[in-house]
């Protein structure tokens, strides 16, 4: 039985690994901004954060980070720690966003990437091993920023917004899959000093993907549509997101189905997945 660190253990993805270390065997030092009230046997909460100092113990086996990636490689380099095993999340932005036409977001492409080699330079000199991993659009917990926010929409207003020319493919990953994919990716030799695509196990069109969240609600929902011209008008001073509604936005699995045994479900949410605290 080892001793795992986890950063943004009540967020979306941490809720999930921290069930899963624990079913495994581990003894978890979840990291939280806010007191926690979950007493689980094998748990300790930290209240802190990847910007505050901290005391840690002398020994940690591994350390999970499933919060903002650049925060997480700054908390790395300055922080010693004698962790064999280090799987940090980062997004499909480093390279969706790399040619946006908008600038902040090439600059949040740009952190990503410049944080990814930073975790795996720092790992390398401590002789660490460090696995990055690059999901897709995340769901499941009702804290994404994407679908659940369109959920909360129709359930209120009973309507849901068709985008007539939305074909662009999208692959939404599960949050429990990739906290599975995490305690995978630790525990395979394979995947030291590499960085992984993760996406869901099934690929739809963004305006599919938006009808099938919609249709999951406990509550009638009307389809309005809108077509892809008006939208671009409607939201202009969100361009950079309306043009990418008609590109693929989706992942390769194959080393990670190859290194880790990778296997997500395919996208078939029902309404719990939209609720906070589901």
């Amino acid at each position: 039985m080892g001793i795992s660190l986890v950063f943004g253990a009540s967020g979306a993805i941490g809720r999930f690994l921290v069930t899963r270390l624990l079913a495994s065997g581990e003894r978890v030092l979840a990291v939280s901004r806010c007191a926690q009230a979950d007493a689980r046997d094998g748990l300790h909460w930290i209240e802190g954060s990847l910007e505050s100092e901290f005391a840690l113990p002398d020994a940690v086996d591994a350390i999970f980070s499933c919060g903002p990636l650049d925060a997480f490689a700054r908390w790395y380099t300055r922080t010693p720690t004698g962790a064999a095993r280090v799987v940090a999340i980062g997004s499909m932005s480093a390279d969706s966003k790399r040619d946006s036409i908008d600038a902040a977001e090439r600059d949040v492409a740009s952190r990503l990437a410049e944080a990814e080699d930073l975790v795996l330079r720092v790992a390398a000199s401590r002789h660490a091993a460090a696995t990055l991993l690059r999901p897709t659009l995340v769901y499941g917990a009702g804290r994404d920023r994407s679908l659940a926010p369109i959920a909360r929409f129709a359930r209120r207003w009973r309507v849901f917004p068709r985008i007539v020319g939305a074909s662009g493919l999208r692959q939404p990953v599960h949050a429990d899959d990739l906290a599975l994919a995490c305690v995978s990716a630790a525990s395979s030799p394979r995947t030291a000093g590499r960085r992984y695509e993760v996406g869901g196990g099934e690929r739809l069109t963004f305006a599919a993907m938006v009808e099938r969240t919609c249709r999951s609600l406990d509550v009638r929902c009307v389809a309005l549509p809108v077509p892809l011209f008006a939208l671009r008008v409607l939201a202009a001073s969100r361009s950079a997101a309306v043009a990418r509604l008609t590109r693929d936005l989706v992942a390769d699995n194959t080393d990670a189905a190859r290194d880790f045994a990778w296997s997500p479900r395919p996208f078939a949410p029902d309404a719990a997945h939209w609720l906070c605290d589901a």
